[in-house]
């Protein structure tokens, strides 16, 4: 090693990595020597354990050959050394060759090493310990685990649980010592105490014999419960982490069963008044948590006063308490805001807090629960310190902003003028600013009032915009919006500008968004300038700029002088079709090939909306994004921190379909596909709607049974998928009856039904129902039956035993209903009282509700039995009010006559009253709705 590289290593204050073969070549020289260099070999091992965190590695030899050579040094007796020894065994055991071979040297240190030397010497054994050698360190680990020295134990009981997915078997003969390391209070020892200076023991050895316990008897649910009740009657510990784990202990079993709920109500009243932070905000996070998932659950008394200590944890000193009470009560209020409004004066005093994520968190938490007087105030004070926090937490706070917008669009303005001053004068990122634009346009989409000055001012920053995928994203939206605006031309110089200054993406995004003017009707005028426009750009220098300009060239031309329909839909689409629909087709389209894509790819059996139905399936899917509390992203709603919690409740930010949501739509498109390709049905013409998927069996049953309502224009079919859970039985000769509850009255005639030939174990299938309506709207109920032969199998080859000819049998399932929801769909409106005035046909009925259901109950139930959207936030019933008024808004789905309910409720001793005024350009459909809510 030269003079120069052994002076520059010797600089403790260099950032530089050393050189992995000059420290290679030390090691084996300086461990080799005799007398050993106790200070040189701690320095040369520091750096090599520095070489292996940074992620250098050696190959296999030379990590076995300086394994034994730093093995050899166990000869001197240096407790200094050996603790260095003992790091780099660790750091090279999973890389090195016969690493048994150092067990008994590190065994010899367990029994008769110094107390300095034994911790580290029981980390180090269990990762040269395997599963034929761990049960020869049994003895020495039982015994450390219960010795008095709380480090030396502490080491013992992590060591246990590293060894857990080594030796299980040996870790699970731990308990009795586990048990009672928990127990024993241990101390640091007295004696050779230097100097006046005395180590005060945390107690931490209960949180890890704790840790090891819960790991032991984890799968023993009547254990963990005899667990919590032993170290939470008396006052054994004395760790606040081992106290904290005790709830989390709970927190897991109530998860697994959340009637276990009510038992622990008392404990977690008490430990809400537990002399540590950290139990108090823990037991209030599993409270809080825990009523979002089991309302009912919860008693009112136990999360009142769980919001209580929140409130009093506010006012600590402490930044990281405030921060984590502050957390817990911006995801409740994500749900239930209205549960913590008595924090109010408290979140207000922190607005002006000194550390600026807490002021965020306070101001986005009041936005939740703020109302319409006080979101102006709120969002003037947020605009003088936006600009101070990082971009993460800018962006929890533009999601609050976003859910304002959807929550209360009579506030639009004082929303947009913020939204502006952050987009125009804030600086970020690409994913900070894109929340900004996708809050402007839901704002576009969902609040008419809000429409032309946000588009004129995304107009205005798209002039100095840096981010290619923002400014497609907004292109895209002025050419779907533009052209319906009263003054389309001011849109076109801007989208223009793009064409001459960008690259060539966004010339690409801007010729499709110029086409669209071409044919607006506010503006006949505009139409040849676009023409000319499109002309100049059609010699551009990029080829898919040219074809996009040629292209709409044509069509624009073509629907002008032919009148072409379809070339009209290509430039300015009215209807949006079904994603998962198309892309299944797409798939088997592509998947089949037959004729080497000969036939050409039908679109005609896929399902397609029109803008305001596409609006509405968008904004129910927000509202029940909000209602859940999912954050964009998955991530939990504090920058840089992750959890993955089942069942906790993320922000605000909707960012697309959950994976359940997909699947549902998936399956319905599925159900509709295979209902549409039977011969017997495609008499019946075009779907127009097909239901939810209802349960109607429960989920555990031997039969799981689910029913799906399909409409034609004359006939009405019900499909039942069914599922056999049994594992030895086939069902032959599958068939539901289904009769109607007056089949004497019934405006329905039975054509046929298709039964399933053999249902094989956990296969599922389908059976069909199909019906002639006598008339247009039809109100039926149907009592169904499964009939089938059950056929014992081989359990063998799977099939059916000869000798056995199968018995009939039959099984009951709920009934199903056709209502008058089944012939709406969720449309969207702008203005709902306007739209309510409007229409011409009036019904009004009275309910008196007896059940013994919230508010928020019949809400949800009024959403699902109407099929219509809710309007202005009114799908939120407040718990603390005794009256609600809904408004939902829908249109039929035979004919497109729009439909409109308000329906106010009032909650009283004697149960709920209930008036639901509905208007419609359908009187039929209207007075079907309207009396048969309930």
């Amino acid at each position: 090693m030269s003079t120069h590289t052994y002076k520059k290593f010797e600089n403790a204050g260099s950032g530089d990595l050393p050189d992995r073969m000059t420290i290679y070549q030390d090691c084996m020289s300086e461990f080799n020597e005799s007398p050993v260099n106790p200070k040189r070999c701690r320095l040369l091992i520091s750096r090599l354990l520095r070489l292996l965190a940074e992620g250098e590695t050696f190959p296999e030899n030379e990590a076995t050959a300086l394994f034994f050579s730093i093995s050899k040094l166990f000869q001197h007796p240096n407790d200094s050394l050996r603790q260095s020894v003992y790091l780099a065994i660790k750091a090279l055991s999973s890389i090195s060759e016969d690493v048994l071979m150092a067990t008994s040297s590190i065994m010899k240190d367990v029994q008769n090493g110094s107390d300095l030397v034994k911790p580290n010497a029981i980390r180090a054994l269990t990762t040269v310990l395997d599963e034929s050698t761990a049960f020869s360190a049994e003895r020495l680990l039982k015994s450390a685990v219960v010795n008095k020295h709380p480090s030396i134990s502490s080491a013992a009981l992590t060591s246990s649980y590293h060894l857990l997915p080594i030796a299980e078997a040996t870790a699970k003969r731990f308990v009795n010592e586990t048990q009672e390391a928990v127990m024993d209070l241990k101390p640091f020892p007295h004696r050779n105490v230097v100097g006046d200076y005395y180590p005060n023991s945390t107690f931490i050895t209960q949180y890890h014999a704790l840790g090891l316990l819960y790991q032991l008897k984890k799968s023993d649910k009547m254990a963990l419960l005899k667990l919590i009740r032993q170290f939470s009657d008396n006052n054994t510990l004395k760790s606040q982490l081992a106290k904290v784990g005790l709830v989390k202990l709970v927190s897991e079993l109530v998860t697994r069963d959340a009637q276990l709920f009510s038992s622990f109500q008392p404990l977690l009243n008490n430990w809400l008044s537990n002399k540590y932070e950290s139990v108090q905000l823990e037991t209030a996070k599993l409270i809080t948590n825990f009523a979002i998932q089991h309302p009912h659950l919860v008693s009112a008394e136990l999360h009142a006063s769980a919001v209580t200590t929140l409130q009093s944890l506010l006012t600590v000193p402490r930044v990281s308490a405030r921060f984590a009470a502050l957390r817990i009560l911006n995801r409740v209020s994500m749900v239930s805001p209205e549960k913590i409004v008595v924090c109010n004066p408290e979140l207000e005093s922190l607005i002006n807090d000194p550390n600026r994520n807490i002021s965020t968190y306070a101001i986005t938490t009041l936005l939740k629960t703020g109302t319409e007087s006080n979101i102006s105030s709120l969002i003037s004070t947020i605009t003088k310190f936006i600009h101070e926090v990082s971009d993460d937490f800018k962006i929890i706070i533009v999601d609050a902003i976003r859910t304002l917008s959807i929550n209360f669009p009579q506030e639009w303005m004082a929303i947009l003028n913020f939204l502006i001053d952050v987009l125009k004068n804030g600086e970020g990122g690409l994913k900070f600013k894109n929340n900004i634009v996708e809050a402007l346009i839901d704002m576009v989409s969902f609040v008419p009032q809000a429409k032309d000055l946000a588009l004129e001012n995304l107009c205005d920053f798209i002039e100095d915009c840096e981010f290619n995928e923002i400014l497609v994203r907004i292109l895209h939206l002025l050419g779907k919006e533009g052209p319906s605006t009263a003054t389309p031309s001011l849109y076109v110089r801007h989208i223009y500008n793009r064409v001459v200054l960008e690259n060539s993406i966004i010339r690409s995004a801007a010729v499709v968004a110029l086409s669209k003017f071409a044919l607006t009707k506010n503006d006949p005028t505009l139409g040849e300038s676009i023409v000319s426009l499109l002309r100049r750009i059609a010699n551009d220098q990029d080829d898919e700029v040219r074809d996009r300009a040629t292209i709409a060239l044509k069509f624009i031309e073509s629907a002008k002088k032919e009148e072409n329909p379809e070339a009209r839909e290509f430039v300015q689409s009215r209807y949006s079709y079904d994603l998962p629909s198309l892309e299944s087709k797409l798939s088997s389209y592509i998947s089949s090939n037959a004729d080497s894509f000969q036939t050409p790819f039908d679109v005609t059996n896929i399902r397609k909306y029109t803008e305001d139905e596409a609006k509405a399936i968008e904004l129910k899917k927000k509202q029940e994004q909000l209602l859940k509390g999912h954050l964009e992203n998955g991530s939990e709603s504090t920058p840089g921190l992750e959890e993955g919690s089942k069942g906790e409740k993320r922000d605000s930010s909707y960012a697309g379909p959950s994976l359940d949501e997909h699947q549902e739509d998936l399956r319905s498109t599925k159900y509709a596909e295979e209902l549409l390709s039977m011969e017997q049905i495609k008499e019946f013409g075009p779907l127009v709607n097909s239901s939810r998927t209802i349960d109607l069996t429960d989920p555990e049953a031997e039969f799981v049974v689910r029913g799906v309502k399909h409409l034609f224009n004359n006939h009405a079919v019900l499909q039942f998928n069914i599922t056999n859970t049994l594992t030895d039985i086939a069902l032959d000769n599958v068939t539901v009856t289904c009769t109607p509850e007056n089949p004497s009255e019934s405006s329905l005639e039975e054509l046929f039904s298709l039964s399933i030939d053999r249902l094989s174990p956990s296969q599922e299938a389908a059976c069909y129902v199909a019906y002639n309506k006598s008339e247009e709207i039809v109100m039926e109920g149907f009592l169904n039956n499964l009939t089938f032969t059950t056929r014992e199998l081989d359990p063998e080859t799977q099939q059916p035993l000869d000798d056995t000819e199968g018995f009939q049998d039959e099984f009951d399932i709920d009934s199903i209903f056709l209502n008058a929801g089944d012939y709406i769909k969720s449309s969207f409106v702008g203005d709902f009282t306007n739209a309510f005035d409007e229409l011409p046909n009036e019904e009004v009925a009275v309910y008196n509700i007896k059940e013994n259901i919230t508010l928020q109950e019949l809400v949800d139930r009024l959403v699902v039995n109407t099929s219509c959207l809710p309007l202005e936030s009114t799908q939120y019933a407040p718990s603390d009010s005794s009256s609600h008024t809904v408004k939902l808004f829908g249109k039929s789905a035979l004919k497109g006559e729009k439909i409109a309910l308000v329906v106010k409720l009032i909650k009283t001793s004697k149960g709920i009253a209930m008036k639901a005024q509905g208007r419609s350009e359908d009187a039929t459909l209207c007075s079907y709705l309207v009396n048969g809510l309930m």
